[in-house]
Parts: structure tokens; sequence; C-alpha cells
């Protein structure tokens, strides 16, 4: 007699991949396209290294204990858990006896299962599919428009394009990621309005080169909910600024190069529709160290630059970062550097000690200094950079800010932690929240408020709440 019992199948075990993003934020959102991928493919994701079928490390190259930091992650990786993929920046370096892509990483930890560039993602999910297939019936619909984030969820990295068309002499980022690929005007306003539409309040447009954007498909005109649009830089953040003042938004500029065009910005600044806030890697000011560093800039044209970006827009910030003892560097050259941070009065400024990157032209410079030079030159320079960042903060003393919660236990009755328009997220200071006077008064991550400045330490304010 048959018997008509249904015996269900055993419940399939989903895959768990475990993440480590290492490196700078264009990195992080080549980890987050990585991440959506692996979400829509029915994959989990694993808090820890043991606890996952598979690891994949997204790596920094850029310096040596960037380098170093990777390696280690891998390393310990591989001890917890033993089944590694590697991509990013350090899997496209070559070791010192083989220049093959990848060789670095393989030389260092042999059994890791595949290892490929940056912004890598069908490379990386193939790797993943060989060694833990995906599950059946991935629910697709539950992954978000937006994709999946690894920042909180009030802001976001926006990533504008990939690659670099420069040729620093200390900079191996273009061998790693390419000459300049801008991405489809269309495809970065659609996901801005994703984003703004999840709740993100702050927008970071990120690229190894803002202001170089559209340059390599001639700023040609794209298309965006059926009007035209130029793949340009002052086209594309205007469209920006107008979704982000539909929302009560920020958008907050990274990397921009110093070109002549960036002024046209200034005024939308001015106006209030982006934040007066640009992040320009300047590097030095000296124009011998610039012309030895292939820097696309001159010195005193920043100064004049700078200069009438605060004619245009008083309240901005500009923030930056600087190379000390560069091959050749002579105390005269450091000098007028210091003489420009003491000049230019740059508000957020970082500084690194010079060192060699494997495959960077600026190695076969003459005039390597000794390391203990470079870091006496780097210690001296934030020295003068502190001091400028302090006056700055001082002088908002008294003034009433829109600050972005980014931390607030409790609703904000013991008080919590934001940021002004000042302060981009992991890299600038913070303003620390005081217990509001006014019971009623509530803070609520990913919100506003606004706070009375009562005083400065450090490199953060402290804030009333009003």
């Amino acid at each position: 007699m048959e018997s008509n019992t249904y015996i269900a199948p055993a419940p399939q075990k989903i895959p768990k991949v475990a993440f480590a993003s290492l490196g700078c934020p264009k990195a992080l959102t080549d980890s987050e396209l990585i991440l959506t991928q692996l979400r829509a493919e029915g994959y989990e994701t694993s808090k820890t290294f043991a606890g996952a079928d598979l690891v994949i490390v997204n790596t920094c190259g850029f310096i040596d204990d960037a380098v170093k930091e990777s390696l280690d992650t891998i390393g310990e990786a591989l001890a917890e858990n033993g089944k590694v993929i590697v991509t990013g920046c350090l899997g496209a370096k070559g070791s010192d006896g083989n220049a093959d892509a990848g060789s670095l990483v393989r030389e260092m930890h042999p059994s890791v299962l595949a290892v490929t560039g940056p912004h890598a993602t069908q490379e990386v999910m193939d790797a993943v599919h060989t060694h833990v297939p995906k599950p059946h019936d991935p629910f697709v619909d539950l992954v978000p428009a937006y994709g999946i984030k690894l920042t909180p969820k009030h802001y976001a990295y926006l990533k504008i394009s990939e690659g670099c068309n420069h040729r620093c002499s200390f900079c191996i980022i273009p061998s790693m990621r390419g000459d300049l690929v801008s991405r489809p005007i269309g495809d970065v306003l659609n996901e801005a309005r994703a984003l703004f539409e999840s709740g993100v309040k702050e927008l970071l447009v990120i690229s190894q080169d803002t202001s170089a954007y559209g340059v390599d498909v001639k700023y040609r005109t794209g298309f965006w909910d059926g009007k035209p649009v130029k793949t340009r830089m002052f086209d594309l953040v205007a469209k920006l600024g107008e979704l982000a003042k539909a929302h009560g938004a920020w958008v907050r500029l990274h990397y921009v190069y110093p070109y002549p065009h960036v002024d046209e910005v200034l005024p939308l600044m001015a106006e209030g529709l982006i934040l007066p806030y640009l992040d320009v890697p300047l590097q030095h000011a000296h124009p011998d160290v610039l012309k030895r560093m292939k820097r696309p800039a001159n010195g005193e044209k920043n100064m004049e630059r700078i200069a009438r970006w605060r004619e245009t827009c008083p309240d901005i910030v500009i923030r930056s970062t600087f190379i000390a003892g560069f091959p050749g560097e002579t105390e005269a050259e450091f000098q007028y550097l210091l003489d420009f941070m003491q000049e230019a009065r740059i508000d957020r400024a970082g500084c690194f000690a010079y060192s060699p990157v494997d495959g960077a032209t600026a190695n076969a410079l003459e005039g390597a200094l000794p390391d203990e030079v470079r870091e006496e030159r780097r210690a001296r320079f934030m020295a003068i950079a502190e001091q400028v960042s302090v006056e700055k903060l001082r002088s908002r003393i008294g003034a009433t800010m829109q600050v972005l919660v980014d931390s607030a236990p409790a609703l904000g009755r013991k008080g919590g932690v934001g940021r002004s328009y000042a302060d981009a997220p992991e890299i600038d200071g913070t303003v620390r929240l005081l217990p509001p006077q006014k019971a009623s008064k509530t803070l609520k991550v990913g919100e506003f408020t606004k706070a009375k400045i009562v005083a400065a330490e450090g490199h953060d304010l402290i804030a009333m709440p009003v």
C-alpha cells in the first residue's frame, strides 16, 4: 500500500560570507556593490570570519602602512576561516620579482582562493560561485533599491567615476584602477534619488578626481527623467543639490582638484544648494615640488583661487592633504609650504610624511630625505595646521549651527554626537552635543538639530541643542 505521507526536504543551509573592507571611501563603495550582489543572490553575511563559509577582503595598497594592514587582515582571515578571496587595490599590485597583478598577495599568502583588482564585482562573484555555490531561489525583492550600505543609514558615499588620468609621481592608483571612467549621469542621479528616498540625509560625492567628471566622454549629453543633462561636474552637482533640497539633505564634495571650472560650483554653495565644503588634495604649495610631484596645479594659482572662493562664499570650509619630505624638498621649499598654510588658512589639513610606494616614479627622484627629517617636517606642518584649525573652531563659539546627529543614546537625554557642515564623517572633527536643557527636546540619529556652540576642544566643538 502506497503511503501518502509527504516528507519535506531538509531546509537548505544558506551560505554566509564575511567581509572586511579596508582603505578609502572609494573602496567602500566597491564593497557595497559586492555585498549588494551577494544579498541579491541569497547569500547571508557573517559578522565573524570564523562563522562564515568564505571571507572576502577588500584591500588597500596605496602606502606601506595600508599594504601591511591589508596583508595582516588577509592572514587573520586565513587563520580563522581558511577560505579567502582578495579584491581591491592591493590585488592589482605585483611583487618585487614579479610584475603580474596579484603576485604580491599570492607570494605572501599563497593559500588565498582568488585575487582580483579594484571595482571587480563580477570577478569576485565568479570566485564566490566557484567555492561557495549560490543558494537557490534568491529573494531579489528583499534587496533595497539603493543596495547594501556599509555606512550608517543617514549618510552614504556616491561614487561618480573610477580611475584617474593624472600620473602623479608619488601615486600608483592609475596603475591599479585605470584611467578615468565617468559613470553615466542618469545612473548617478538615479542612485542619488534612491538614497535620498531611503532616508539618507548626507550624500558624500567621491571619485579619484571629482572635478574631472565627464572629461573622458567629452562632457556628452546624457538623459535623466527624460531630460538632457551634460556629463559635467557643475551640471551633476546642480542636480544633486536640487534632489537634496527636496529631501532636506546635504551634498558634500570630496577629491576636488582646483581646476578653474570648480569656481562655477561656488555660487551653488553660497545659495545653500550644496554644502560650502571642499575636499581639495593640494599635496604641496611650492611650484618646484608640485612639478616633481607632477601635480595638475600651481601653488600660486591655488592661493588666488582659494581667495576667490572665500569672496564668493565666505562660509566655505576647505579640507586638504599634504606630503612633507618629498624627494628633493629643501628646507626653503618646506618653509614655503608652511607660509602657504599660514596664509591660506586651510580649515582642516592632514599631512603624511613621504613614503616610497612600490611602482611610483618618485622613487627614482634624487634627494631622498632621511626618515627622521620627513617625520620632523610632518610634525612641524601639523603644529601649524592644528593652530589654524583651533583658531577657526574658536571663532564659531556663540554661533548657532545645524548639526546632523550621528549618535544619541536615550534620545539624547545624556547628550550626543553630531557633525556640522564643516565636518565630514571619519576624517574631520565632531560636534559634541550637551544634554538639552528643555525636557521636551530630544535628539534622533539621522536627523538635524540646531545647536549653539559653547566651546571648542581639540578638533571638536561643544554645543547646546536649542
